[in-house]
């Protein structure tokens, strides 16, 4: 990578910078007052894979909007598991959080819309990592074919198999989680479908309009 080609992007980086830190720490003050060692798990896992997103921006210099977009998953998962809800509002599980919230009652929960999202920015990444890669490989600029969606939507899907890993050993390594039972597991898997199909459809709509 030519780092005079990517230096112009850094000043971008600092509001960018400044808004996921704002938050980041609020969180871990938050987590830490309410005693919810759960949620210090996960912030761990946060302060992880904000590294690992830099170390791939370093490599294939990510856009800019595919960079705030995972700085928005992160407040989106941190406020989540951290926010209170009003008992009146229709939830499921032991904590009143956002991620217990029905926004349809029993269809759709805050949790599934955060997991398409999330799952499928994953997706538009892994497009994104996948076209550097074949054009630095070949010379010539991919084009969002069927197979190759397909490919960063398994690898989409996949992330979101992995995240499900994490909250199982949550479950193992703590005695209190939000994280919820097999149906839930399986809802979240349904999210992270959809969310990986929009992506590669928004991936080859862009492209048909674009190119």
């Amino acid at each position: 990578m030519n780092p005079s080609a990517s230096a112009p992007a850094k000043p971008r980086l600092l509001p960018l910078f400044a808004f996921t830190l704002a938050y980041m720490v609020l969180s871990i003050a938050a987590a830490i007052s309410a005693g919810n060692k759960e949620f210090i798990f996960y912030i761990v896992v946060m302060l992880i894979l904000i590294g690992v997103v830099s170390l791939l921006h370093w490599r294939v210099n990510l856009t800019s909007g595919l960079l705030w977009a995972m700085s928005m998953w992160g407040l989106l998962h941190m406020a989540g598991g951290l926010v209170p809800i009003p008992s009146w509002l229709p939830s499921e599980g032991e904590h009143s959080v956002l991620y217990s919230l029905w926004l349809i009652p029993h269809r759709l929960k805050y949790d599934q819309i955060v997991h398409a999202y999330g799952f499928g920015i994953t997706t538009m990444i892994c497009w994104h990592f996948l076209h550097h890669g074949l054009r630095d490989l070949t010379g010539n600029k991919p084009q969002p074919t069927f197979g190759l969606l397909v490919l960063c939507m398994a690898a989409g899907m996949g992330f979101g198999a992995l995240n499900e890993i994490v909250e199982f050993i949550a479950t193992l390594t703590m005695p209190s989680t939000n994280v919820g039972g097999y149906i839930n597991t399986g809802w979240d898997l349904v999210a992270n479908l959809v969310g990986s199909t929009l992506a590669a459809l928004m991936i080859r709509f862009r492209t048909k309009r674009y190119t």
